[in-house]
């Protein structure tokens, strides 16, 4: 089967984008393309696959997001900034909200991040610290604090977003130590059934720096849940006033975010960019999952070349304040 995509990246995170509005695959299928289009010694490679499909009610339209091993997020906030361009240019609207696996979600194309660059924001929540939300096998929620069976006495804050997090602010990034923990989490434990996101972040003098081990993908260059997640610990731990906005910061870029209380809501508001690189197509065998020939239709080199230009800058900054 050939399937038309745009190859798209919000703060890094890289996806092929199929408007899936008009197909009709099975999950089996679409975890297949997923494995297909994802594995990077293919003709594509990418952190998942993200489908733009029909709304319903008063979401004008849908999302989906495939991760590369064929699982199925709840949610992924940097590729939900991309199918809401997607859907905004199908649909001609700068507005909408969107349906999500398990949740909903309000996105709005809002004033660039810096000239050039397309910026999406995305509201989110609420957040949930309840532990049958995270799917933690605990008592009680996990704030600051070290978990029990975890192998690891590092101090955690457990967050669905709604997706499970698990976000311990640390000093440096040991990224040895934490895709040792990410890889533990990965095996679906007891403790973690369903696998958990796991995030290391710095606290920073204009915000925070976050490394995630991304369930279903690995170390990844950015996580637009986990940097939610993030935002929202950084609330709940008293490192970051609730309403300040923030700069995020992984290895794939930037985003600015902030988070309101859990008695206000606990909504995390993401903005970032949602950047197109290149439209191009492909045949799946779905009964194998083989890939033929790639195609590139068009190249989007101007917004590439927006984005490199506050990116790189953005990543390479260090410069790191004490943290608990």
């Amino acid at each position: 089967m050939r399937f038309a995509f745009i190859k798209c990246h919000g703060s890094g995170n890289d996806f092929p984008l199929i408007d899936a509005r008009a197909l009709d695959l099975s999950d089996g299928e679409w975890a297949s393309v997923a494995r297909a289009l994802s594995d990077r010694a293919g003709p594509v490679g990418s952190d998942g696959v993200l489908l733009l499909t029909a709304g319903g009610g008063d979401c004008a339209f849908g999302m989906r997001m495939f991760n590369a091993d064929g699982s199925e997020a709840e949610t992924c906030l940097n590729g939900l900034r991309c199918v809401a361009r997607a859907g905004f240019e199908a649909l001609g609207v700068d507005a909408a909200r969107v349906r999500l696996k398990v949740s909903t979600a309000s996105v709005a194309r809002v004033d660039a991040l810096a000239p050039g660059v397309v910026t999406v924001q995305t509201r989110a929540g609420p957040a949930s610290t309840d532990p049958v939300d995270v799917g933690l096998r605990v008592a009680a929620p996990v704030i600051d604090a070290a978990i029990a069976g975890l192998p690891s006495d590092r101090r955690f804050t457990a967050v669905a977003m709604p997706n499970p997090h698990l976000v311990s602010f640390v000093e440096r990034v040991d990224e040895a130590e934490l895709v040792t923990l990410g890889q533990w989490c990965e095996a679906g434990p007891a403790l973690l059934a369903d696998r958990a996101n796991v995030s290391f972040v710095e606290l920073r003098d204009d915000g925070l720096f976050v490394r995630t081990f991304e369930r279903g993908v690995g170390l990844t260059d950015a996580c637009g849940s986990a940097m939610a997640a993030s935002v929202y610990a950084a609330g709940l731990t008293g490192r970051v006033a609730f309403g300040r906005e923030i700069v995020v910061r992984n290895p794939g870029g930037f985003v600015r975010g902030t988070a309101t209380a859990p008695q206000a809501g606990a909504v995390v508001t993401i903005a970032g960019n949602a950047t197109f690189e290149w439209d191009g197509a492909i045949d799946i065998d779905l009964a194998t999952g083989a890939p033929g020939p790639l195609t590139i239709t068009r190249r989007r080199d101007d917004e590439v070349a927006a984005w490199a230009a506050v990116a790189v800058p953005a990543s390479a900054s260090a410069s790191a304040s004490a943290s608990a």
